[in-house]
């Protein structure tokens, strides 16, 4: 069977990558620029050094700085008014998921019409996006190089996966001079978040070749670097081992997909507008006990690649001992111990189930779970 590999067409990494793709932005023309981002980094003054750096360039830009953590319906719409108004001819988004995740909603929109729900799924779209430069400042998620789109519909209160060839980015940027800002409960939840996209990738019954060496790769940079980076967040190299770590968890997610982990943390996200990384943290770890039925030697490889001694282990035992190192980690990076502490309720569950199950048709989980088997995990993460 086929495989296709999804990535953006330029990406810039490393220091002064900022300045590089300008570089890259004004030989392609672009002049009127909508940046989407949030308000505490306008508040930082990093909004207005990219503003002034385009403006050298040439190029004019309007700000749309109302991106909620788990943007929404609403935002998609706002953000899309104030391009129409402005004539913006691209899109930058600049910040983490939240920013990007926006940006590919409205520009999305901008040249499909309709509303964002409309595209709720996988490929539903029928034109490419309005062009957009994703510019990264977290080291977690991976949206600025990925097709995924996440969007809160409020009505409902659920997390909609838009996933479609036509939101991946035409150019992607990780500059680590970005990310020294970043507070260390950001740092560790969006490292987590990195770590989840890598094991869900490499356990995924769409894996090929190339998506497990990303996967790998990235497990590896992230137990290596993760701690420093949120207990050293002026670490340069750090930061930029993390940014490498998660452009390669993007890479083997964005065409490997995703598990039960991502299903459930959407629903939690949605639900009670809870952050993305740290419910993916809390998860993992009680998804891949649930997986190591069926994957205990992909989770072997795993713990291998954690910096685990498997010489002498069976893949049972290298799968608990993976998932002994995942919350490990967790712990060292002072991730929150469970879901009641964020405020989950066990009465709400079946709930949580329900739409998690929905949200997974389109992943590809090594083992499928029933109703009461996706109940039974989040009762474990309690």
């Amino acid at each position: 069977m086929a495989a296709k590999f999804f990535i953006p067409s330029v990406n810039v990494l490393g220091q002064n990558a900022v300045d590089d793709a300008i570089g890259d932005i004004k030989t392609l023309g672009f002049q009127r620029a909508l940046i989407v981002t949030d308000k505490p980094l306008v508040e930082i003054g990093l909004v207005g050094q990219i503003v002034e750096k385009f403006g050298a360039a040439g190029i004019t830009s309007t700000i749309f700085d109302g991106v909620q953590p788990n943007p929404t319906v609403g935002n998609v719409e706002a953000g899309l008014a104030l391009l129409k108004a402005n004539d913006c001819d691209f899109v930058v988004s600049l910040g983490g998921g939240s920013p990007h995740d926006c940006a590919k909603g409205i520009a999305l929109v901008a040249t499909n019409g309709g509303n964002i729900k409309d595209y709720e799924g996988l490929d539903m779209s029928a034109k490419p996006q309005l062009p957009l430069v994703a510019i990264n400042t977290t080291a977690g998620t991976a949206s600025e190089m990925t097709r995924f789109c996440i969007i809160t519909d409020e009505a409902r209160h659920i997390k909609m996966a838009i996933v479609d060839k036509h939101t991946t980015p035409i150019l992607s940027v990780n500059d680590p001079e970005l990310m020294l800002l970043k507070p260390a409960g950001l740092t560790a939840a969006t490292g987590m978040d990195a770590l989840t996209h890598a094991i869900e990738a490499y356990v995924s019954i769409a894996a090929n070749p190339i998506t497990d060496a990303c996967a790998i790769k990235a497990i590896e940079l992230i137990k290596g670097n993760l701690v420093e980076a949120v207990e050293n967040g002026q670490s340069l190299e750090a930061r930029d081992q993390m940014a490498y770590a998660q452009f390669l968890a993007g890479m083997a997610f964005n065409n490997a997909s995703l598990g039960y982990v991502h299903a459930m943390a959407h629903q939690l996200g949605g639900f009670y507008d809870l952050p993305h990384g740290v419910c993916n943290a809390l998860l993992l770890p009680h998804v891949q006990a649930y997986n190591a039925q069926v994957a205990a030697p992909r989770l072997k490889d795993v713990a291998k690649a954690m910096g685990v001694d498997v010489s002498a282990m069976t893949d049972e035992q290298g799968a608990t001992a993976a998932i002994e190192a995942i919350k490990a980690l967790s712990v060292a990076v002072k991730i929150p111990e469970n879901l009641t502490t964020l405020g989950v309720k066990a009465e709400d569950i079946p709930t949580l189930a329900d739409n998690a199950l929905k949200d997974a048709c389109g992943l590809t989980n090594p083992k499928q779970a029933t109703h009461e088997e996706i109940c039974q995990i989040f009762t474990n993460a309690l």
